[in-house]
């Protein structure tokens, strides 16, 4: 095995018939590098304890930077070091989020933009939606807080007057809950958040994006470029391998949207989060 270095320390060099192939230098660094969640931290500027993020793709992951290591078996989350030195972090990972979108789209035959401007038009506003059924979002089962392989996706609460909007809205909401119940095994293991940016394909919808804030009483933000945060932390990496100083390089991208959460939402939606929690607990090994 190679020797251990830190994710922004250099572990070699390219090797020259390579260099000479792509037609680089002959001494091009290689540093050590980072999976996507930390390196998208990097590219997003999440390098100080607080900091924080949601990456809305296939699966979903709530990744904070921590000044320690604080880890919370219990319930399923990660606790690793970060991709910079002397600095930890946590996620919570749902196994399925934005993909449960895209079976929901696949289910009733309609594209994500469809869907979401149908939603829009019916609901002007989360408060609207609060005779939707619930919808638990575990299409793969559960990862964190559950660990649970056997969990089962489920709409309930269908009625003859449910409409497909009906069904969109739980769809999302289920997803922003699956990430509430992430946040909350994060503050068990002593996390406080304030804001989070959203990454991933997630991101771009704004409905999506308040209803995750209002659901998780946390202020999100969307920065400009994020979708390509993972490439960036990477490329930061490198320059930190060649001598950049953390202050210069690990800078946060303009903020393109922020969505702060409604009080009077995030009270409303509280007890539609109590029964998706009881939901789970009633089903669980049905």
């Amino acid at each position: 095995m190679p020797r251990l270095v830190e994710s922004s320390a250099p572990s070699g060099v390219l090797r020259p018939e390579l260099a000479q192939a792509w037609g680089l230098g002959a001494e091009v660094i290689v540093a050590g590098g980072a999976g996507d969640n930390a390196a998208s931290a990097i590219g997003i500027g999440a390098t100080q304890p607080g900091d924080g993020f949601i990456s809305l793709g296939t699966s979903g992951v709530l990744f904070v930077v921590n000044d320690r290591y604080r880890p919370n078996p219990a319930s399923a989350v990660h606790a690793f070091c970060h991709a910079l030195p002397a600095r930890w972090h946590q996620m919570s990972v749902m196994l399925s989020a934005a993909s449960c979108l895209r079976w929901f789209c696949t289910l009733v035959g309609a594209d994500e933009a469809t869907l979401l401007a149908e939603l829009a038009a019916v609901f002007s506003s989360n408060d609207s939606a609060v005779s939707a059924p619930l919808f638990l979002p575990y299409l793969a089962g559960e990862r964190t807080p559950h660990n649970d392989p056997f969990a089962v996706g489920t709409f309930h609460g269908l009625k003859a007057g449910t409409r497909r909007a009906d069904c969109t809205y739980a769809v999302l909401e289920g997803v922003a809950f699956g990430l509430a119940d992430g946040l909350d095994a994060l503050r068990s293991a002593g996390t406080q958040v304030r804001q989070l940016s959203l990454v991933g394909g997630g991101s771009r919808s704004a409905y999506w994006a308040q209803l995750m804030a209002d659901a998780l009483n946390a202020e999100i933000v969307v920065h400009a470029g994020s979708e390509a945060g993972g490439a960036l932390g990477a490329a930061r990496l490198g320059w930190l391998a060649t001598g950049g100083d953390v202050a210069t390089v690990c800078t946060r991208p303009p903020i393109a949207a922020r969505f702060t959460p409604d009080p009077e939402r995030h009270a409303r939606l509280a007890p539609r989060l109590a029964r998706f929690r009881d939901l789970y607990r009633r089903l669980r090994g049905a």
